[in-house]
């Protein structure tokens, strides 16, 4: 099964029991990033906020119903007090448990139904090779990002371009983004940078990491840069399913060719997926 379709069906599945990020990831067979970009890809939605609106709508339907017990609903999706669900409640629809209740109807506030699996993407993926790759060392500018946010990685790049060839202890001309650090909610940490010799003298506001030996498939992305998103919509949906291997919880990143130019979007990129031993 497409490891989001997995994902969508554990949620229902155990919606009024305990689910994290780390878990449903391990469920379908990914990390928690890849698991965060793929469903997102997928659905438009973070998953643990796709849980909280589908375990929020399902309170919804009970207290419209007329549900007496304001605390057994809470409970029963995955809150510890009345305030607390009263705070995620409000946050959600605009209104508190107790008025829903009180209206005994479900007109004018948006719910989050149980989602279906898309069809998945036919974007052409070329076959990987596979690296065995050495400890690499990469510094750059670093912002969190989101699902929603994502378009902000580009201008991102755009003021980390100046410092390019003046990276003290830069190595090679190419270019790495790396994904790193999820969070719960499918937020994670991006890094434009290049591979450097040592952490020490950078730049004020850079962001360094040190990516530890270990394997890779290498996917090349073909078409605009725009795109990348469909080359990791492939991967994960399609080709890693497919395989027989299975992505560790570790950074990926891209690397671009020492003549891609990010204004235009033209060179060469490459998807570095690291692999499970």
């Amino acid at each position: 099964m497409d490891p989001v379709g997995k994902a969508l069906w554990l949620i229902e599945s155990e919606l009024e029991t305990p689910l994290d990020l780390e878990r449903i990831a391990g469920v379908c067979g990914l990390s928690r990033f890849g698991l965060a970009r793929a469903f997102a890809c997928a659905t438009g939605w973070p998953v643990m906020r796709y849980v909280r609106a589908r375990r929020l709508s399902r309170a919804a339907h009970r207290l419209a119903d007329g549900a007496t017990d304001i605390l057994g609903v809470a409970l029963a999706v995955g809150y510890g007090s009345h305030e607390a669900f009263t705070r995620a409640f409000r946050e959600q629809f605009g209104l508190t448990p107790e008025a829903l209740r009180a209206s005994g109807n479900l007109h004018g506030i948006e719910l989050r139904e149980a989602m279906r699996m898309q069809p998945t993407s036919t974007f052409e993926l070329p076959e990987p090779r596979f690296v065995q790759a050495e400890e690499l060392l990469i510094a750059g500018l670093g912002e969190r990002f989101t699902a929603e946010r994502a378009q902000g990685i580009a201008a991102l790049w755009q003021r980390f371009v100046p410092h390019i060839g003046r990276v003290p202890g830069q190595q090679g001309g190419e270019t790495f983004g790396v994904c790193c650090n999820p969070d719960a909610d499918g937020g994670f940490e991006y890094i434009a940078g290049v591979q450097v010799s040592r952490s020490d003298g950078l730049p004020p506001g850079f962001s360094h990491i040190r990516l530890r030996a270990r394997r890779y498939a290498v996917f090349l992305h073909r078409g605009h840069i725009s795109a990348i998103h469909e080359t990791f919509a492939a991967i994960f949906q399609r080709w890693l399913p497919a395989s027989t291997l299975e992505a560790a919880d570790a950074p990926e990143f891209e690397r671009y060719s020492a003549d891609f130019d990010p204004l235009a979007g033209t060179g060469q990129v490459e998807v570095w997926v690291p692999l499970r031993a």
